[in-house]
């Protein structure tokens, strides 16, 4: 082993990770039940031996419970890791090994881990009866991946997060080597974080506001030991919801693969998103890490101090299981708050990002017990931190251990993943018998769950499809799911997709089954622009991208997965759908209220801010009324805080499989009702782009073909 030449100093306990100094960096690492703690540092990534391992003096390098040092003379691209040693008695949640290496939980990048061998990571010898209780001696430093001292200085160039309000925006679900890793994406760099900055003038087409990234917290791509049955290829975690490093964005999204250059090419990425007027919201994943259960490998929060990290049950050696991944993160221990609030700030203040989605969010709400908490500290100190209080923060309202708090999700501000929504628009589209009245709920804000506590309509985020489910092509073209290449034997994904596939199970060239799928393609993009609340499209949606019935494509990193643009070009007319009726949806304050619906006149004018009619124009009976509906929006006084009217609108939905005529209210004094939207009708005409709007022949009724959306729209005569 080769020698360090560098000197080596007390340091200081704090900031947490890493931290270049004038003169050299400093070390620092948390572990409250640790004996002894080495730092390892490595001359390259391909190293299989440290040039040196420094053991930290517990009388000079311990604070308290942080363990620190100073390496003078050392710079930004030092590769490092940590030795821990201290008890291994599983049996009372002490998991130390001093044999393993560990990466620093806050480092800032890892480098490649295309290649890592985690059988080598095993804190226990797997070969013994009583693997966990087994102490394993093999060191594992030639085969670790390596944290990488990162220098954070950056021309942004005045950038800052652009922090939209959520009312006006509109979520763009996407996953970075998804989006551009088909062929046919036309990029120079695809599957990275260039591949994004490359689409962004198709970002600014489709006039999204937001992109919601995948998972791009550093995760293991080959964690999962499957092959796919059909052709034989290993399955990989292509998701990213099983996370190593929660500050590393993902090295293998990077087009420059020198180690560290992912922190400086995600801000590029920021950056300039932010200059076409983009937000970027992360999904992230704190409920639980990639270590897995008691039987899983020990690469950091295990081996350095598993009782503090993790949620154990009563007898210490097993962990409590809600994220259904073999772990959870013991969220609400103070020393874990801190680790989020830091990981969170630096996400905002050094890469700049406008918001979270955290993924199984009720976990964060839970005590070191497991139980659910009424006021949880994590949530509402996440809520109500200086630094985060413009950022959106958006929850996944439920995790795998029975918690449902769609509506009731605790800590103030939280915005939330609506997955009634989703369900109650699918079963009205999809024909089912009296589902109106839960549809007109949908789309007026869903008042039932958020009328409380001071929340709006916009803490809704309303959406019909995400990544964990069908596509919006495969909503319409499937009665099932079909995950068989998943390698579970189609176990895996949700049952209860609400879906119809019109006729035929898959893709087919039958133009009457081809014309009702694309119509109610049209009327669910409708319903999701014209609802209270903010919308999230899912990526490629716009397009009619297929996972061949693939409702859980998490180990599909394939064509399965990926966008494929050539779409684009074959289903035109309905990616012109999509972008004119986000493009209406901007333009109209009366689908962008703050405010719910009150039912009542609120300016004086005699006419209500909403009325709900049944086809023949009568106020419907909410018991009876089935596959009908149709609604006025009075625009007067729409945006309350510029003070200006919109205009009115009459909107009418038919869910059945018969056209209907619809009675319509009347029009507004020196007025005449327009056609906007009729998803009935062929391209140009199913959306009218502005100014292009034509009066209807009738200003009593209008005929309402089979499964389809009617927008009519108040203009002078």
């Amino acid at each position: 082993m080769a020698k360090l030449q560098y000197s080596i100093e007390n340091g200081k306990p704090l900031p947490l990770g890493t931290e270049i100094t004038s003169t050299g960096v400093n070390f620092s690492l948390f572990s409250r039940h640790a004996t002894a703690v080495s730092l390892v540092l490595f001359e390259d990534p391909d190293t299989t031996e440290p040039i040196e391992e420094i053991i930290l003096d517990p009388h000079k390098n311990r604070t308290g419970d942080i363990w620190h040092c100073h390496v003078r003379g050392l710079a930004a691209g030092a590769l490092y890791l940590y030795r821990v040693d201290g008890p291994y008695l599983p049996e009372k949640g002490f998991r130390f090994n001093s044999n393993k290496t560990l990466i620093d939980p806050y480092a800032k990048a890892l480098t490649d881990l295309s290649n890592w061998d985690l059988t080598k990571c095993m804190g226990y010898n797997p070969n013994m009866p009583d693997a966990d209780l087994s102490f394993s001696y093999e060191d594992d430093a030639p085969y670790q991946p390596k944290c990488i001292v990162i220098d954070d200085t950056f021309n942004w160039e005045g950038d800052k997060p652009l922090n939209y309000p959520l009312r006006f925006s509109v979520l763009y679900e996407t996953h970075v080597k998804g989006l551009t890793m088909h062929p046919s994406s036309g990029v120079e760099h695809p599957g990275t974080y260039r591949g994004v900055i490359e689409k962004i003038p198709y970002f600014k087409e489709l006039w999204i506001t937001s992109l919601e990234l995948m998972p791009i917290q550093e995760f293991n791509e080959q964690e999962i030991p499957r092959i796919n049955p059909r052709t034989g290829e290993p399955l990989k975690n292509y998701w990213g919801y099983s996370t190593v490093a929660f500050f590393a964005p993902k090295g293998s999204y990077s087009a420059d693969r020198t180690p560290g250059a992912q922190v400086r090419e995600f801000k590029e990425m920021v950056k300039a998103l932010h200059r076409a007027g983009i937000e970027v919201i992360l999904d992230i994943v704190f409920n639980h890490t990639a270590e897995g259960n008691e039987l899983g490998p020990t690469f950091s929060f295990r081996g350095i101090d598993n009782t503090i990290y993790y949620m154990l049950d009563e007898n210490k050696r097993y962990y409590k299981n809600y994220s259904g991944c073999g772990n959870t993160l013991n969220c609400n221990h103070p020393v874990v708050r801190t680790f989020i609030l830091d990981c969170l700030r630096y996400w905002v203040i050094e890469m700049h990002v406008d918001g979270f989605r955290f993924d199984l969010g009720s976990i964060l709400g839970r005590n070191q017990q497991g139980h659910l908490m009424e006021n949880p500290p994590m949530l509402e100190r996440i809520a109500e931190d200086p630094v985060l209080r413009n950022t959106k923060i958006i929850a996944e309202a439920w995790d795998a251990g029975g918690a449902y708090q769609v509506g009731w999700f605790p800590g103030g501000r939280w915005a939330e993943w609506n997955d009634r929504y989703r369900d109650d628009v699918r079963k009205f589209w999809r024909g089912d018998a009296y589902e109106a009245r839960h549809f007109a709920t949908r789309l007026s804000g869903s008042s039932d769950l958020y009328l409380r506590d001071g929340r709006k309509p916009f803490h809704s985020i309303n959406f019909v499809t995400s990544h964990d489910g069908f596509t919006l092509r495969d909503l319409v073209s499937y009665a099932e799911k079909h995950n068989e290449e998943n390698g579970e034997e189609n176990r895996d994904g949700h049952g209860a997709n609400f879906s119809c596939n019109y006729g035929f199970e898959g893709p087919t060239e039958n133009p009457a089954i081809e014309t009702i799928r694309f119509r109610q393609m049209r009327n669910f993009i409708t319903t999701l622009m014209i609802s209270l609340g903010t919308p999230m499209l899912l990526g490629g949606d716009e397009i009619g991208r297929t996972q061949r019935g693939n409702n859980n494509a998490y180990c599909q990193d394939n064509e399965i997965s990926w966008y494929d643009w050539k779409l684009l070009d074959k289903n035109r007319d309905f990616f012109r759908f999509v972008k004119e009726m986000l493009a209406f949806r901007i333009k109209h304050p009366a689908f962008l209220r703050p405010e719910f619906f009150t039912g009542k006149d609120g300016d004086y004018n005699a006419i209500p801010d909403i009325t709900w009619f049944d086809e023949h124009g009568n106020s419907p009976d909410w018991a009876k009324i089935d596959k009908r509906l149709a609604y006025r929006l009075d625009g007067s006084k729409a945006d309350t805080f510029a003070d200006r009217d919109d205009n009115d609108f009459y909107i009418m939905f038919n869910a059945s499989k018969e056209g209907c005529l619809f009675t319509i209210a009347e029009a507004p004094k020196g007025k005449k009702w327009f056609r906007v939207v009729d998803t009935s009708r062929p391209s140009p005409e199913d959306i009218v782009h502005p100014g292009l709007e034509q009066a209807i022949s009738s200003q009593k009724d209008y005929y309402v073909h089979e499964r389809t959306t009617v927008i009519l729209m108040s203009k002078w005569i």
